[in-house]
Formats: C-alpha cells, sequence, structure tokens
C-alpha cells in the first residue's frame, strides 16, 4: 500500500520541473506544502480530517515497532526516527541555517542515546533503539520537525531555491553529532552537500520520505499477518 495518493509522484515530477524557475516560485512552493502535508500526519498541516499517515501509526504498538520483518529489513521505529532525523537536519541546518529541532529535552523524552540519523547502525543495533525508545514521543518529535519544516518553506525567498548549500552548516551536522565519521553515514555529508536548496526540498523533504513511508506500512502488514497464523 502506498501512503500518498496515486498522483504524488506525478505532481512531485512536476514539482522538479519548475522549482528552479522563479517565475513559478509560489506555485513550487505551494506544492512543495501540499506534497510534504501527505507524508506527515495531519495535525502537521493542520488538516481537520485523519490521512493515511495517521492510519499507518495510530494503532501500532510497542511491539510492532520493534520488530525486523526480515533481514533484510529495518523496524518501523527506526525508520520514522531516520526520516525525522534527516528532515530535521536538513531543513533547519542546512536550508534555514538555524537550530534543529531535536535537543536534549527531546532526547530524554524519546529515551534514546542516539543523535545521528541512524544509517551506521547494525541489526542488533536498531533493534535495542526500537525496544527502548518512546514511540509516541517519537512521533511527537516528528510532528514537530514537520511543523517548523513548513514555517521555512512558506517563509523562503525566489533567490533562495537555487543556493547553494554551505560548507560551514554541512560541517555543523557532523559537529552537532547528526551524522558519525562512520562511513555509512557520513557519505551524507556529501550527498547533500552537493545539494542547492530545490535539491533539499525535492529528496529529503518529500521524496525520501516516501520510501520509508511505504515500508513502514507494508511491515505493519507482514508483521500483523504473521501474528494472525
Amino acid at each position: 500500500m502506498n501512503i500518498v495518493s496515486s498522483d504524488w509522484n506525478d505532481r512531485h515530477k512536476a514539482l522538479g520541473q519548475l522549482i528552479r524557475n522563479s517565475d513559478f516560485f509560489f506555485q513550487a512552493v505551494d506544492s512543495a506544502l501540499a506534497l510534504h502535508a501527505e507524508l506527515h500526519r495531519a495535525a502537521v498541516s493542520a488538516l481537520k480530517d485523519p490521512n493515511a499517515v495517521d492510519t499507518l501509526f495510530e494503532d501500532i504498538t510497542p511491539i510492532e515497532c520493534a520488530v525486523m520483518p526480515t533481514q533484510k529489513d529495518e523496524t518501523i521505529a527506526w525508520a520514522v526516527w531516520h526520516i525525522a532525523r534527516i528532515e530535521d537536519l536538513t531543513m533547519n541546518l542546512l536550508v534555514n541555517n538555524g537550530s534543529q529541532v531535536f535537543d536534549d529535552d527531546w532526547q530524554k523524552r524519546i529515551g534514546t542515546p542516539v543523535r545521528d540519523t541512524g544509517n551506521a547502525m547494525g541489526d542488533d543495533e536498531i533493534l535495542s533503539f526500537s525496544r527502548q525508545i518512546f514511540f509516541k514521543d517519537l512521533l511527537q518529535y516528528r510532528d514537530a520537525v514537520g511543523i517548523r519544516s513548513r514555517e521555512i518553506l512558506r517563509a523562503l525567498q525566489p533567490g533562495d531555491m537555487k543556493r547553494k548549500i554551505t560548507p560551514e552548516n554541512i560541517a555543523r551536522i557532523l559537529a552537532e553529532g547528526g551524522v558519525t565519521p562512520h562511513a555509512d553515514s557520513v557519505w551524507l555529508l556529501d550527498f547533500w552537500g552537493k545539494k542547492d536548496v530545490a535539491g533539499i526540498l525535492l529528496m529529503p523533504l518529500t521524496r525520501h520520505q516516501t520510501l520509508h513511508l511505504n515500508d513502514c506500512s507494508l511491515w505493519k502488514k507482514s508483521i500483523r499477518r504473521k501474528a494472525s497464523r
């Protein structure tokens, strides 16, 4: 089951074609906001009715969050953490040159010693992380990140879309523990460092999240199917 609507990919492709054209700046921002809204719970974009992301997460149990369906998979808890941390780091540090949402208080609420995106975690580390975190607080952290991202999107100016990501802000991510020196983690700095603001909006903010949310939906079904046998 896809989390996003059937035309999401076509709308994302259309956004990519106009996002760096200043004549279509306001259209691009509105499109990015609409695409982003489908990737977060309805409250993030102030929608009245629950959406597919609400349905995905509303009844997940702590045990289900910590199950790795196969050796090729991760866990739902890890996937939510991963996309939330990447959105937080890229939008707040790279696009906005500000402070990330994640801080010591959020770390205590979520209940994890981890601060990075989780890219370099092995299976045992993923399982340990998933079993100890408070998933409802993790979802609330992700909501806070999504709300901040929408504020940043609305504050952008036409000249921002082609603005290159600065080495100074890339260095901040490593300094603040958003990635680790491990090869499976630190490569993200080079990947993000080659982008402009438009590139961040098209990948970490939007496209990247659909992949992991769709995985979560498939894993949830798989876990429940096996449990019902």
